[in-house]
């Protein structure tokens, strides 16, 4: 039997880093439900400390998700206080194709991303980078 799986990512800000993260993939932030999120506070069944306001508008504190704009894949970012120490034990591979590999590293640097060195294996070859809060991934 195959499973659905989604990726999380814990993040100190996951809004923010879900909006840098659309961007980056060309996938949409997930919207969230305002009038519901108020009805769950108005019926006890959350607070007001677990909720924020971003880009003007209410949203859980705790996450945000992202979506591809044809599938169902999805990427959740959620809040742990804790900033990142060590290195992950899984990362993202983005396959941008071998003749934008530089020029997307030079664009993703420009907005917030940190290059962290060239690999090779045989005829492969990609850029390990770390996104805004130090996450790192690759660009293939």
């Amino acid at each position: 039997m195959a499973y659905d799986f989604q990726i999380v990512v814990d993040c100190t800000e996951p809004h923010t880093l879900a909006d840098w993260w659309a961007e980056t993939l060309g996938w949409n932030v997930e919207p969230q439900d305002e009038a519901f999120i108020k009805e769950m506070v108005a019926k006890g069944f959350a607070t007001d400390e677990e909720t924020t306001h971003h880009r003007g508008r209410l949203v859980w504190r705790t996450g945000a998700a992202i979506r591809h704009p044809k599938t169902d894949q999805r990427v959740l970012f959620q809040f742990d206080a804790a900033a990142k120490t060590v290195k992950n034990r899984v990362h993202l591979d983005v396959f941008v194709g071998a003749e934008q590999r530089d020029a997307v590293r030079d664009r993703l640097v420009e907005r917030g991303a940190t290059f962290l060195w060239a690999g090779r294996q045989g005829p492969h070859s990609w850029l390990t980078m770390a996104d805004p809060e130090a996450n790192e991934f690759c660009v293939t």
